[in-house]
């Protein structure tokens, strides 16, 4: 054995006396209970920014997690006679899978198509290597000085549960926004070694032979090292990454709180520029087309009252443009969740041209909310409501899809007032147009469907709705120069294929979120 003691230490084998090194051990749980719960997190929110669907993404980490903490405690057992070396050895293993592992799936997703088995694989390894930490812990700790199995129990998990909390908070509020995913987890794989290795080999090193500790400062030394040179190398990593996912050249990315954002910018042979602005992968717009999204969009919901307009999403100000395109409008409220989205269509000189500067329009009120929080407790009346919110393919974003959340527009409805909603592909959608469809119907509202080509997108539609009968789907009699839209494509734009006419789906409610799973099933296929 390369340990001298099999029973409790003696004072003469540890660096510390007794209480002293129960308390680093303690500290060295605390720290690896926090480092691991930040490669779990890390695995979640990557997901969730990748493929969307964030329930789906968290269900698969942590039950694969879990399962391979119970594998991995099984596997540990054996290792209880070398507990100091054993220990060592798997918190150099985990920091350095944990360490890598986000830049590992993004790697998987950009190039090689493989991210749901490769998220397996790593979060198994992940969730096996801190399953084995507590059985080898626990050894320690009884090395350092006898006591009852609850006791040892009682503090080893109090350290455990308060650095998970210490890694929880740390994640969202520190890593992700000073570093990013990718930095992020090499950072905490680097304190995971730190704490794992060095703490308990300082602390037992009488207990390990010579050449054994060598080799575990020298291994410890290489993962520091891999970890560091991946550090540094991990910005011009994440731009090929990123650049593999679009198929135009990136000309500005950022990630804030809420949302990856990405501009791509391709310049044709004709000279014309096609610039992109996706969030989270989805594209939100080519400045190619756009006008025929946002001309259908705003100007049929215009055709009624319009003194007060109230713009949901669309922080990009392409559909507050063509709002302010009528003098009459005397307010326009635009209700956005990302500032950062606010920003660049304020100062990013080619999304500004695009929106027109439509934000410097004094008639314009700009709220930075939730707006699924920001409707319950909003007052006053709007004559018109546009809704222009990203494709509801996860959960957070389901609810803005809501019978609940069409209800809360409901009331704020003037007389008379108008309502239109983006509803998805009713071509490469048929099920999630038909359920938004049905779901405002459901919210007390009667409903028109219509749908245009953008080719861009394909094949488009949109819900118009308003209270007691349903509304005329026509453009206002002053209607401004449009570029796409006019009364002979309103009145097509209503007939559909005999193939997309009737579906039989259910609304989309806050505990029910129906429309998740059909956007998944169909945008899959597409």
């Amino acid at each position: 054995m390369s340990e001298n003691e099999s029973g409790s230490a003696t004072g003469g084998a540890l660096s510390l006396p007794a209480r002293a090194a129960r308390s680093a051990v303690l500290a060295a749980v605390f720290t690896c209970a926090a480092c691991g719960l930040v490669y779990e997190l890390a695995l979640v929110a990557l997901g969730s920014y990748l493929v969307g669907n964030s329930v789906t993404q968290a269900s698969i980490v942590l039950s694969v997690m879990v399962f391979a903490m119970g594998v991995g405690s099984l596997l540990a057992k054996p290792l209880q006679g070398r507990p100091v070396v054993a220990f060592a050895v798997i918190e150099g293993a985990l920091a350095l899978v944990g360490g890598l592992s986000v830049l590992v799936l993004y790697a998987a997703f950009a190039w090689l198509d493989l991210y749901v088995p490769a998220l397996v694989v790593v979060a198994f390894a992940v969730g096996a290597l801190v399953g084995a930490e507590i059985p080898l812990l626990m050894t320690l700790l009884q090395r350092i000085r006898r006591q009852d199995a609850g006791s040892a129990v009682a503090d080893l998990f109090a350290a455990d549960y308060v650095g998970a909390l210490v890694g929880g908070l740390a994640f969202p509020f520190v890593l992700l926004p000073l570093f990013g995913h990718i930095k992020g987890a090499l950072l905490v794989g680097a304190v995971n070694a730190v704490a794992g290795i060095a703490v308990v080999l300082w602390l037992f090193r009488r207990q390990v032979r010579r050449a054994a500790r060598t080799g575990l400062w020298a291994g410890m030394a290489g993962v520091l090292a891999v970890l560091g040179a991946t550090y540094a190398l991990a910005d011009g990593f994440e731009v090929s990454a990123r650049q593999a996912l679009y198929r135009d050249p990136i000309a500005l990315a950022t990630r804030t709180p809420y949302q990856e954002i990405v501009i791509t910018r391709r310049v044709a042979l004709s000279g014309r520029p096609d610039l992109r602005l996706f969030l989270n992968g989805d594209l939100q717009f080519s400045s190619v087309d756009e006008y025929r999204y946002h001309e259908s969009l705003v100007h049929p919901v215009l055709a009624g009252p319009r003194g007060r307009v109230l713009v949901l999403g669309g922080g990009d100000g392409l559909a507050l443009r063509e709002v302010l395109r009528y003098r009459d409008v005397r307010e326009a409220t635009l209700v956005e969740l990302d500032p950062e989205m606010i920003r660049l269509a304020r100062t990013h000189r080619e999304i500004a041209g695009l929106n027109r500067h439509a934000f410097d329009d004094p008639r314009v009120r700009v709220v930075t909310a939730d707006a699924f929080s920001w409707l319950r407790s909003a007052s006053g009346r709007y004559d018109a409501v546009v809704v222009d919110m990203p494709d509801p393919d996860d959960v957070a974003t389901a609810k803005l899809y809501s019978l609940e959340f069409y209800g809360m527009v409901k009331r704020l409805l003037a007389p008379g007032g108008r309502m239109v909603v983006q509803a998805g592909s009713p071509y490469f959608a048929p099920k999630s147009f038909r359920s938004i469809e049905k779901t405002v119907r459901a919210a007390g509202l009667e409903v028109v469907p219509y749908h245009v080509d953008v080719p861009s997108f394909g094949d488009w539609g949109y819900v118009l709705a308003a209270q007691g009968r349903a509304p005329a789907l026509t453009l206002p009699a002053d209607v401004p120069d449009l570029r796409f839209l006019d009364a002979e494509v309103l009145r097509a734009s209503t007939a559909f294929g005999r193939d997309l006419r009737h579906r039989d789906v259910e609304i989309n409610t806050l505990v029910h979120p129906r429309l998740v799973d059909y956007e998944n099933e169909e945008w899959k296929d597409a």
